[in-house]
């Protein structure tokens, strides 16, 4: 039985010749010794628990910060990646873009070579077209000329053969 402070305060020796009663007296403060002594032990017992919890939540405190400066720098590297993809993206883009220029100008350029050749050659089909012409109107007015007439009455009476 566990004393209390109660049960200190209210406890009453019999009194005897000389006094209190000296085997009580010795009886009850052997119990408090025995109280005082498993108090201590539970005191002792208790604060080395306090102390071992404390441990643990200094330990998981600290995971806790070095949770939390690894999802900062998470989230910093995440904030990163984000900035370069997007300076890397709009790279890209105009890299796409000065290509496209690039081949669109190249494109035109050619397309410009083509028209001055078209032209040129519809010049010298011109050129030929007129050219022939006149040479088959040259030729056709050789042909018509009355020359040939002649000619061809000339031939037509030197190459008669006489009958006999």
């Amino acid at each position: 039985m566990v004393l209390t402070p109660l049960d200190i305060h209210n406890k009453e020796f019999s009194k005897g010749f000389m006094g209190f009663n000296e085997d009580d007296v010795n009886e009850f403060l052997d119990q408090i010794i025995k109280d005082y002594e498993m108090t201590i032990r539970e005191k002792n017992e208790l604060q080395e628990r306090v102390t071992e919890l404390e441990d643990k939540v200094a330990h998981f405190k600290s995971i806790e910060e070095t949770l939390n400066q690894s999802i900062v720098i998470a989230q910093e590297t995440a904030e990163e990646l984000k900035d370069n993809a997007r300076k890397e993206s709009k790279l890209i883009i105009k890299e796409a873009e000065k290509n496209a220029d690039r081949i669109l100008n190249e494109a035109l350029s050619e397309s410009r070579q083509i028209a001055m050749e078209t032209n040129e050659l519809k010049k010298h089909a011109k050129v030929f077209r007129t050219r022939l012409k006149m040479l088959i109107e040259a030729q056709l007015e050789m042909v018509n000329n009355s020359d040939w007439e002649e000619f061809l009455k000339l031939a037509e009476e030197d190459t008669e053969i006489p009958v006999k």
